[in-house]
């Protein structure tokens, strides 16, 4: 396995591959993963972005994860605006990188590969702050969950909903930088 930094174009020229993972660890509906794809190929051009990918050996795609800088009149941002008070928006989303997705495939998780993707993200990250939502879930049950807590992410809204998905989310956050040991990965090569 390796950890490669990821250019938007990267991410563009394995966006089948990308919807893949994505889908394998949601567990969502074909139609649904249609609508992501154009989603991802717009998010390349957001400013601020960054992504990193988990590669075999053999270059398949294992895992993946990216996110930028978020903005007024950005889906994501603006629902979550909403959701918080004035001294939250001020203090949480005035320079914020978003971690917009970030994903293994079922059969590889547990063995550091997401946190290996979170580290790289958060060490190339701009901004003062970064948030992600994520399933609620059991968090001592949750992989997601414990990982997001060892990186120090603390709830800004838990049991939000987003529209157009049924289940209940929780918005976390940390301060940026995140102080990271080792380097981070470089680009993909051909």
């Amino acid at each position: 396995m390796r950890l490669v930094r990821w250019t938007p174009d990267d991410l563009v020229r394995r966006l089948d591959d990308v919807v893949a993972v994505y889908g394998e660890a949601m567990g969502y509906r074909a139609d649904l993963l249609e609508a992501r794809r154009g989603y991802i190929a717009t998010h390349v051009r957001r400013p601020g972005f960054r992504a990193v990918a988990s590669l075999t050996t053999e270059g398949h795609l294992i895992g993946f994860g990216y996110g930028y800088l978020g903005a007024a009149g950005q889906w994501w941002h603006d629902q979550v605006s909403r959701a918080l008070d004035a001294d939250a928006r001020q203090r949480w989303l005035t320079h914020c990188f978003e971690v917009v997705e970030l994903h293994v495939r079922p059969a590889a998780q547990g063995h550091g590969l997401g946190a290996g993707q979170l580290r790289a993200l958060l060490t190339m990250a701009e901004g003062t702050t970064t948030l992600l939502s994520t399933p609620e879930a059991d968090e001592q049950k949750s992989r997601a969950w414990r990982l997001y807590r060892r990186f120090g992410f603390v709830d800004l809204l838990r049991n939000f909903h987003f529209p157009g998905d049924e289940r209940p989310f929780g918005v976390l956050g940390r301060d940026l930088p995140l102080a990271a040991p080792g380097p981070v990965p470089g680009p993909a090569t051909p």
